[in-house]
């Protein structure tokens, strides 16, 4: 468990907390490149680490991330037009560029507007297209960071696909589900646990998932073995994670998971040549996050069909409406089905998505860490709350968090792998990865 302090330093992110600086230190993703897709579209509204913003794109195709408010009278600038090179206030007609420059105020005297302008510059942050998502950094250094060198967004635009998800809790919760991968053993897989269609069972029990990423071998060892034993190593920009189960005789099934600064996640299930996933955890507030899910792969084009399944609810993505809210949300109960808990999976619930969202938010908006009994599944947990506290402990301190300046240490993949029961976890990561920790 965590002391109330820890806790408290954990879950807070805005920016006068220590964890608010330390994502404010990264680039982070804060809209889809698709809400902002034309030049002078509409303007989106935006909320990340408690702070209201705006998304915008330019008539030349830059992307813009400012303040909302209109410095003149406080109108705010999300009524305004997209129009020639900024957004125009409605109410007056200042209009500001992507860089929070004013660029015009046509209720003054000419001569009077480049000073007044150099006042009525508002707050902008450095924003760039990456990935298929716009990012912002919000930290205080004049030259940001280099933006991290994560797969998903080096493969061309044909073999990624992106989205994201409401989530109604904090951050750290729903980024622990994606560290812990002992809840698989459960959370995901059908109440019948015999043998017999298996893997038909669990591909229901999580929309398709397991059917993409897993065997039924897979399936059956982690029905069979519920208590993995995890390894966890740190590296450059975060930590790698395996959990090994008992596979065939002699053998071991390893699933392996990243965790990269501040708050991006791989899945650990996807064997080579198969589509990764991945998850960004943002928070909007203290008590919501946006979830940026990714899947990708290195070797080819995404196939219609994988796309079709992503938009329609599939694998790690839940069905939505067109506000990415999940179908299933904290108001509906997450449209739990009684008779399907009791007949066909653990939850009653349908999909992987759905099944952790439902789990992470019945926690409480924020969790309460103090009255928690862990134990040795809950290692990679404890790691990741370690290196969070850890990171913004030596912010504080002036240290340098972990990975901001190396994004080449991002270059790092998750999966799984079935290798001998003797090797050691580092020869497991070697065999997977060709390297210790996952680089490629």
């Amino acid at each position: 468990m965590l002391s109330r302090e820890d806790n408290e330093m954990l879950t807070r992110t805005d920016a006068d907390t220590p964890m608010g600086r330390l994502f404010r230190s990264y680039w982070l993703p804060v809209v889809l490149a698709e809400e902002v897709s034309t030049p002078d579209c509409a303007p989106v509204r935006i909320k990340v680490l408690g702070e209201e913003l705006l998304a915008f794109r330019d008539s030349t195709g830059q992307v813009g991330v400012i303040e909302p408010r209109c410095p003149h009278r406080g109108a705010n600038l999300f009524f305004g037009r997209n129009e020639e090179g900024g957004i125009r206030c409605a109410f007056h007609g200042w209009k500001f560029g992507v860089d929070g420059e004013c660029l015009d105020m046509p209720t003054l005297d000419a001569a009077a507007v480049p000073r007044m302008c150099q006042k009525a510059r508002i707050k902008a942050y450095p924003a760039r297209e990456w990935g298929g998502y716009v990012w912002a950094y919000m930290g205080s250094e004049t030259v940001p960071p280099p933006m991290p060198d994560m797969e998903f967004a080096l493969v061309p635009a044909s073999h990624r696909h992106v989205s994201k998800k409401f989530q109604e809790c904090n951050w750290a919760q729903a980024a622990e589900g994606g560290v812990d991968t002992a809840h698989f053993s459960f959370l995901h897989q059908p109440v019948d646990r015999s043998g017999e269609q298996l893997h038909e069972k669990a591909a229901r029990a999580t929309r398709g998932y397991s059917q993409q990423t897993m065997s039924s071998e897979h399936v059956q060892w982690m029905r069979d073995d519920t208590r993995p034993r995890y390894e966890v190593r740190k590296h450059d920009s975060g930590l790698v994670l395996g959990a090994s189960r008992r596979a065939a005789p002699g053998q071991s099934y390893w699933r392996i998971a990243q965790y990269l600064m501040p708050c991006h996640g791989y899945t650990p299930s996807a064997t080579p040549g198969q589509t990764y996933h991945g998850q960004t955890w943002v928070p909007i507030d203290d008590e919501s996050c946006w979830v940026y899910v990714y899947s990708w792969n290195p070797e080819r084009p995404l196939t219609e069909e994988e796309i079709r399944g992503y938009r329609s609810g599939g694998a790690v993505y839940p069905e939505m409406d067109d506000r990415w809210m999940p179908l299933r949300n904290r108001s509906n109960d997450y449209l739990i089905d009684r008779q399907m808990q009791k007949s066909e999976n653990f939850t009653g619930i349908v999909g992987v998505s759905e099944q952790d969202a439902a789990i992470q938010d019945s926690q409480g908006r924020i969790a309460d860490r103090t009255r928690e009994l862990l134990g040795p599944t809950d290692i990679g947990v404890v790691q990741f709350r370690r290196l969070m506290l850890e990171s913004a402990k030596a912010l504080a301190a002036g240290e340098q968090p972990p990975g901001l300046a190396s994004p080449a240490s991002y270059r790092v993949r998750a999966g799984g792998i079935v290798a001998d029961a003797p090797l050691a976890f580092d020869e497991v990561m070697q065999r997977r990865f060709g390297d210790p920790l996952g680089r490629f």
